[in-house]
């Protein structure tokens, strides 16, 4: 038996389920075993102008486990992730506790991104002309 290094990657599993977790390869008797850590749920966010980001969240929600182990069997494919950005979300996620029940946000206009400059100008310029 021998538990390979951690890394982080994304697995797909032959549910249809796609997860991210940090990962470590275990081979016990005749089969390997997938320990994956802090598994979750990458969701894009999107507006009028295409993806605008993600959201994260937990693969099962009704658990307080952060260790699972999977069959290989049970897994379509497994890609070794390196992008940082990801890595970093990931880390940051896992870091800082859920609030149960507050964690879902709906975006509004005051976030951010309210328009282009075009479209701004058009409400400017309507706003302007009411006064």
């Amino acid at each position: 038996m021998g538990i390979e290094d951690d890394f982080y990657a994304t697995i797909k599993l032959k549910t249809g389920e796609e997860i991210f977790a940090k990962v470590a390869a275990s081979e016990e008797e005749d089969r390997t075993m997938l320990i994956v850590s802090n598994p979750i749920i990458v969701n894009e966010i999107t507006g009028r102008k295409g993806v605008v980001g993600y959201s994260l969240e937990p693969w099962l929600k009704t658990t307080t486990d952060d260790m699972f182990i999977l069959n290989l069997e049970d897994v379509l494919t497994i890609s070794e992730s390196s992008d940082i950005e990801m890595i970093m979300m990931y880390q940051t996620f896992v870091r800082e506790p859920l609030d149960k029940g507050t964690n879902k946000k709906n975006i509004t206009k005051t976030m951010g991104y309210v328009s282009n400059v075009n479209d701004a100008k058009e409400i400017l310029e309507k706003l302007y002309k009411s006064s």
